[in-house]
């Protein structure tokens, strides 16, 4: 038995070992590092990152309204997450439009778009139009109810970004950066604002300072444009005694425990009690009641509290990545319209997720915006997706997208036509038995 001073000493990592350690982290982040620069990232970081919070959201949503829809739908519990699940089968079949059609007859779309929208934004002031918790934002057409602030933002953008890319050689005159934009945006937000849907017009102003950002606008602007709405936003919460008692307690809803800040306050104790992990999908105590709006506007609450920070964090994750694919998207192409249709969809889905998540934080005040891919409402879900699926397409025509797809493509032919011609070999040189005549084959 050896003893201590026996022992050899234990060798140290000198400079000579050191040296093929940097080289081997190196090697590994270049390595990383080329793995991002492929042509095809951005595309499969779309449609990973999308179909996972689409997926996360259907699980939440069944999960938050089961309680809900069990006391409104006399006893079902199901009736919410299937008219989710509903509002996704419909959405498919412009998803696949969307990510397919040409980028020239798209541009076609952006006038009428716009029409259609303002169209439907002026009848919801109108006998057609329904109020729903104060906010008269909503159209009934026939038995169906839709948000037409919803589609106005993805019409917006595509309109926004069609006369950017036609005035590309102006836009170094601010005039043409902001004549016709800046006119005829405000009257999209006037038109919200007149229906009382402050966190729309909000989602709306950052669409379009993300936009004139891109484009190079001047900073001056930037700065009138906060001031703006900031003035719009407290003119607003003047008009509603409850609006402006959330805006003054929102840093601290337990102040109005029984008022205003109930929603808040509650939306905290659910992802408080959540801890690390969670209490599991389906054990939500909030939802039974105390939380209002627990799969649509705080459904982030019951997420924190059944998933816990690890969930959380993850969609947090998504969110984030499907920001950067975007971004790379605006970046990379070379064509003004996809790249201003790539920006302003971006900021659309990550300004309201932080609206949002803000929101429950008690970061910011309550003003009912929903989680994007996430919270239930088919007025938000077919757009977004729709948007998303312009994204994916534009990912598809990154340079060397493209020809990067047709040769993955054209390899997994060759492997599995290689694979046909391989089991057809083996069969050919097996040795052929001999049967015995009249034997039943």
């Amino acid at each position: 038995m050896t003893t201590t001073a026996e022992r050899p000493p234990r060798a140290g990592r000198g400079p000579a070992e050191a040296a093929p350690l940097r080289e081997v982290l190196a090697a590994r982040v270049a390595a990383l590092r080329e793995s991002f620069d492929r042509p095809l990232t951005s595309y499969y970081l779309l449609l990973g990152s999308v179909g996972l919070l689409l997926t996360i959201g259907l699980i939440m949503v069944l999960s938050s309204s089961s309680v809900w829809s069990y006391r409104v739908f006399d006893g079902n519990s199901y009736a919410v997450f299937l008219k989710q699940l509903t509002w996704v089968f419909l959405a498919v079949p412009f998803v696949l439009v969307a990510v397919r059609i040409p980028h020239r007859v798209l541009r076609r779309f952006a006038w009428p778009a716009l029409a259609v929208s303002l169209v439907l934004l002026a009848l919801t002031q109108t006998a057609m139009g329904v109020t729903v918790q104060g906010n008269k934002n909503w159209l009934a057409l026939g038995p169906v109810q839709i948000q037409p602030a919803e589609l106005a933002k993805l019409a917006a953008i595509l309109w926004c970004a069609h006369i950017f890319a036609t005035k590309e050689r102006l836009l170094d005159n601010w005039k043409h950066t902001l004549v016709p934009v800046v006119p005829v945006m405000g009257l999209v937000v006037g038109l919200v604002v007149l229906g009382h849907d402050l966190g729309t017009a909000l989602v709306l102003m950052a669409i379009v300072l993300g936009l004139l950002w891109v484009v190079g606008a001047p900073g001056k602007m930037f700065v009138g444009s906060l001031l703006v709405a900031g003035v719009l936003a407290l003119t607003l919460a003047a008009t509603s005694k409850e609006r402006m008692s959330r805006l003054l307690t929102f840093s601290d809803p337990f102040q109005s425990f029984d008022g205003s800040g109930w929603q808040a306050a509650h939306g905290i104790f659910a992802l408080s009690s959540g801890g690390l992990f969670g209490k599991g999908i389906g054990a939500s105590q909030q939802k039974w009641g105390t939380l209002p709006a627990a799969h649509t506007d705080f459904i982030f609450a019951v997420l924190g509290e059944e998933l816990g920070l690890v969930g959380t964090l993850l969609v947090l994750a998504l969110f984030l990545t499907l920001a950067y694919a975007g971004l790379r998207v605006a970046r990379r192409t070379a064509d003004p319209f996809a790249r201003y249709m790539a920006a302003g969809i971006t900021v659309w889905i990550t300004g309201q997720m932080m609206i949002n998540i803000g929101m429950v934080l008690a970061l910011l005040p309550v003003i009912g915006l929903p989680l994007p891919l996430v919270s239930y409402g088919g007025s938000a879900l077919l757009p977004s997706l729709v948007a998303l699926g312009l994204l994916v397409s534009f990912a598809r025509h990154e340079p060397g997208a493209e020809e990067a797809r047709l040769a993955r493509r054209r390899r997994g032919d060759a492997v599995v036509a290689g694979g046909f011609r391989g089991r057809l070999a083996r069969q050919a040189s097996r040795p052929r038995v001999a049967r015995p005549r009249g034997a039943r084959r």
